[in-house]
C-alpha cells in the first residue's frame, strides 16, 4: 500500500490529465464523454462523480479486474515486484495448494501444446485450422484470442509429450487431460478434436472442451473436462474472462449456449457475451454474471429446443434478482450463424427490436395453443405468477404484476393476492429446508421432513380459476400489501459523526494547559455518557475499532481505515473522505466601515475550511444525533400513552405522561441549543 501509487496504477488503464492537485479522466466503469473520474495521489483514492464508484488503489484493481480483495493485493505486489508472504500452512493445506497449482500449470502446458499443434503441425493446419477458418470463417486474430487448439489423432501424442516434459502422470489424470487404461497406459481424452480452453474469471485455464470433426455416431460430439479440484462445470461460464470488461461497460450480458456462439459474436464486434456451454443454467453461473451486471438478455435458437432452454433458465435468473429479457433468433438460426452473416450493428438492432421481457415471452409461447381453454389458460397464468413471485425486488415485482394484469386481462388485485400466496409458500419451504439442514447437522438425520417440492406442478388456485369465468368488472376486495422497510433514520446522523472520525479523528478539538482532547476522544466521551451505540452494523464496528486504537499515538483514522483488511471498512472510509470538491467551504461576509473609500470593496469574504470549524461541526453533529434519538423516544412515549388509554391502565398512563412531559422539555432545550453556535472560541 505504501509503494503502490494510485495515479500509476489507474494510469495503466485510464488516460489521466493533471487537474490541480488531482488527475481527471474518463471513467472506465461506465460510458461518458466528459471526464468525471478523479484520482487523488495525496489521499490515495479515486472517485467517479457520475457513477459513484470510488475507493483506494486496491479497490480500483478489484473493481476493474473483477477479482477478490486478496487477489488485488497480490496483483499490486506483482506489479511492484514485492514478495507476498503467505501465512504458515499445514502440510495438508500445502499439499492441496500444490496440487491445485500443479493442475493449473499442466493445463497451461496443454493449452500451449494444443495451440502450437493447431498452427504449426501439418495435421493441425489441414484439419483443425481448416475447420476454424474454412468452415467457421473465424479470423486468425480471433482464433488466437480464444487460444483455440487441436489434439492430433495419435492415441497418446499429448500424454507422451507431457510426461517427457516432466509433468506427473497423476496430474494428467486429475485434470482429465489423459485417461488410464486397464494396463496402466495413458491415452489422450481429446484426440482428433479441436480444442476450446475454458478460463476462470482471472484468465487461468481451468478446463477444456473438445469437438470431434469426423462423423462417428459412437463418439460424443463434444467432450469436456471432468469435475476436479479446480473445475466445477456449474460454476464456470465460457467467455466470461474475455467479456467481463464489456459487460461492465455495457451494463448488460448476452447469454448464449455454445462456444462458437460466443466466438462468432466477438468476431462480429459484440464482446459482452458468455455461454452456459450447453448445460442448464445454474445459480453459480448467474452469480458470476451478477458481479458485473444485473441485466441479462438470453439469446437462444428459434427452434423448440431453444425455446425450452430459454424457459428453463428464466426462473433461476429472476430468483437471483436479474433483469431478464429474451430474444429468439429466426428459425434455423443460432447466434453463431446469425453473427457470421450480419454486422454488429445489424445484430444489435435485431436484438433491440426483438427482445422482450419474460412475461411477454412466456405469454406468447404458452398461450399460443391454449387461448380458448379457460383451465389451460389459468394454468399458464399460474406458471407466470410462479415466475413473478421469485423476483426479490418489491418494486420490480409490482411492475411485473401490472404488466401481467394488462397483457393477460386479469385483475391486478387477484394477481397480487396469488403472488403474495406464492411468496409465503416459498418462504415456508425455505424455512423448512433451513430447519432440516440445521437438524441434519445437529442430529445427523437421514430423512428430510416433508415439504412441498418446488419443482412439482402447482395446482391452479381456486381464486384464479374462478376469476377466469368472472366478468372483468366484477368487484374485488382490495388486497393489503406489506409495509416496506425504509432506511434507519439514524443512519445519516451516524454517518456524519463517522465522517468526522475518519477525516479528523486524531486532530485536537480542545486544548488548554492541562487537557488535550482529540475529535475521537470527544465523540467517544459524549456518546458513552448517554450510552449511545450506533445502530448501523458497519458504522458501529468501525467506531468500536477506532475507540480501541485511542491509546496508539500514531493512530491516524483516515490512513488506518483506508488500508483496512475489511473491504467494507475501506470502501466506506474512501467514500467518507471523498467529495466533489477538495474543500468543504463556509463563506462569511462582514460589512466594512461605512467611511471606506469608494474604490474599496463593500464586502470582504473569509473562506474557512471544514477542518478549521471542527469546534462547531463536531458538537453539532453529536447534538443532532441525540436530538433524533430524543424524537424517537417522544414518539414511543406517545404510542405508550395511547396503548395505556386503550387498556385502561391509569398507573402506566400517568408514568408515560410524566415521561412525555420530561422528554418535551428536553426537546425544547435541544432545539434552542441547535439554533445557536455550540462552542465559541
Amino acid at each position: 500500500m505504501d509503494t503502490a501509487r494510485i495515479e500509476e496504477v489507474v494510469g495503466d488503464f485510464v488516460s489521466l490529465r493533471k487537474s490541480g492537485a488531482n488527475y481527471m479522466g474518463l471513467c472506465p466503469f461506465h460510458d461518458e464523454k466528459t471526464p468525471s473520474f478523479s484520482v487523488s495521489p495525496a489521499k490515495g483514492i479515486f472517485k467517479c462523480f457520475s457513477c459513484g464508484k470510488g475507493g483506494n488503489v486496491v479497490h480500483f484493481v478489484k473493481e476493474h479486474e473483477q477479482i477478490s480483495y486478496s487477489e488485488a493485493l497480490k496483483w499490486l505486489a506483482k506489479r511492484y515486484h514485492i514478495e507476498v508472504v503467505e501465512k504458515e500452512l499445514s502440510e495438508e493445506e500445502i499439499q492441496r495448494n500444490n496440487d491445485r497449482e500443479s493442475m493449473f500449470i499442466v493445463n497451461e502446458f496443454a493449452r500451449d501444446y494444443f495451440v502450437e499443434n493447431l498452427h504449426n503441425s501439418i495435421e493441425g493446419k489441414s484439419i483443425g485450422l481448416q475447420y476454424f477458418q474454412g468452415q467457421r470463417h473465424l479470423r486468425e486474430d480471433i482464433v488466437r484470442k480464444f487460444q483455440l487448439g487441436y489434439c492430433s489423432e495419435q492415441r497418446d501424442a499429448f500424454s507422451l509429450k507431457a510426461l517427457q516434459s516432466g509433468y506427473q502422470k497423476d496430474m494428467l489424470l486429475k485434470t482429465g487431460l489423459s485417461i488410464e487404461t486397464a494396463n496402466h497406459s495413458l491415452f489422450d481424452r481429446y484426440r482428433g478434436r479441436v480444442i476450446f480452453p475454458v478460463h476462470t474469471i482471472s484468465g487461468k485455464v481451468v478446463a477444456f472442451g473438445g469437438r470431434i470433426l469426423k462423423k462417428d455416431d459412437k463418439l460424443a460430439k463434444y467432450v469436456n473436462s471432468p469435475e476436479s479440484e479446480i473445475y466445477s462445470k456449474s460454476a464456470e461460464l465460457y467467455g466470461l474472462y474475455f467479456a467481463k470488461k464489456s459487460i461492465t461497460k455495457e451494463n448488460c450480458c448476452y447469454l448464449v449456449e455454445g462456444y462458437l456462439d460466443v466466438i462468432s459474436m466477438h468476431q462480429a464486434g459484440i464482446e459482452n457475451v458468455v455461454a452456459s456451454s450447453g448445460t442448464s443454467l445454474t445459480h453459480g453461473q448467474i452469480r458470476q454474471i451478477h458481479r458485473f451486471s444485473e441485466n441479462i438478455t438470453v439469446l437462444y435458437d428459434g427452434d423448440g429446443a431453444g425455446i425450452k432452454a430459454a424457459l428453463r433458465g428464466i426462473n433461476l435468473l429472476l430468483e437471483d434478482g436479474m433483469n431478464v429479457k429474451v430474444v429468439l433468433l429466426p428459425e434455423g438460426e443460432d447466434p453463431d450463424s446469425y453473427a457470421q452473416t450480419h454486422s454488429a450493428s445489424e445484430l444489435k438492432e435485431y436484438i433491440r427490436q426483438n427482445e422482450c421481457d419474460f412475461i411477454r415471452f412466456k405469454t406468447n409461447i404458452l398461450l399460443k395453443d391454449s387461448a380458448n381453454d379457460p383451465i389451460a389458460r389459468a394454468r399458464i397464468i399460474q406458471d407466470i405468477i410462479e415466475s413473478i413471485s421469485l423476483i426479490p425486488n418489491d418494486i420490480i415485482r409490482s411492475e411485473y404484476i401490472k404488466a401481467c394484469s394488462h397483457q393477460l386481462q386479469t385483475r391486478e388485485e387477484l394477481l397480487l393476492k396469488e403472488v403474495s400466496k406464492k411468496r409465503y409458500e416459498l418462504a415456508e419451504r425455505n424455512r423448512q429446508k433451513r430447519n432440516y439442514e440445521k437438524h441434519q447437522q445437529e442430529l445427523g438425520a437421514q430423512q428430510p421432513p416433508s415439504y412441498t417440492n418446488p419443482e412439482a406442478e402447482a395446482p391452479v388456485s381456486e381464486d384464479l380459476l374462478r376469476a377466469m369465468t368472472q366478468a372483468p368488472d366484477q368487484e374485488q376486495k382490495p388486497v393489503s400489501q406489506p409495509k416496506k422497510q425504509g432506511r434507519d433514520p439514524l443512519e445519516a446522523y451516524e454517518k456524519n459523526l463517522l465522517k468526522m472520525v475518519v477525516r479528523y479523528g486524531e486532530r485536537v478539538l480542545y486544548q488548554d494547559e492541562e487537557t488535550c482532547i482529540s475529535v475521537l476522544q470527544f465523540i467517544k466521551s459524549e456518546l458513552e455518557d448517554d450510552q449511545i451505540v450506533f445502530r448501523h452494523p458497519v458504522y458501529r464496528d468501525m467506531m468500536q475499532e477506532a475507540y480501541e486504537q485511542l491509546e496508539d499515538e500514531e493512530f491516524i483514522p483516515e490512513r488506518y481505515f483506508l488500508r483496512h483488511h475489511r473491504n467494507d471498512f475501506s470502501m466506506i472510509a474512501a467514500e467518507l473522505i471523498t467529495e466533489r470538491y477538495e474543500l468543504s467551504k463556509i463563506y462569511r461576509s462582514d460589512v466594512q466601515d461605512e467611511n471606506s473609500t469608494a474604490s474599496s470593496t463593500n464586502f470582504t469574504q473569509k473562506v474557512e475550511k471544514e477542518e478549521d470549524l471542527l469546534f462547531e461541526i463536531v458538537p453539532r453533529f453529536i447534538m443532532e444525533l441525540k436530538y433524533r434519538i430524543l424524537r424517537e423516544k417522544i414518539t414511543e412515549a406517545m404510542e405508550q400513552i395511547k396503548q395505556s388509554e386503550r387498556k385502561g391502565n391509569s398507573e402506566a398512563l400517568l408514568q408515560w405522561m410524566k415521561e412525555y412531559r420530561n422528554l418535551r422539555e428536553l426537546e425544547k432545550a435541544f432545539a434552542k441549543e441547535l439554533g445557536e453556535r455550540i462552542i465559541s472560541r
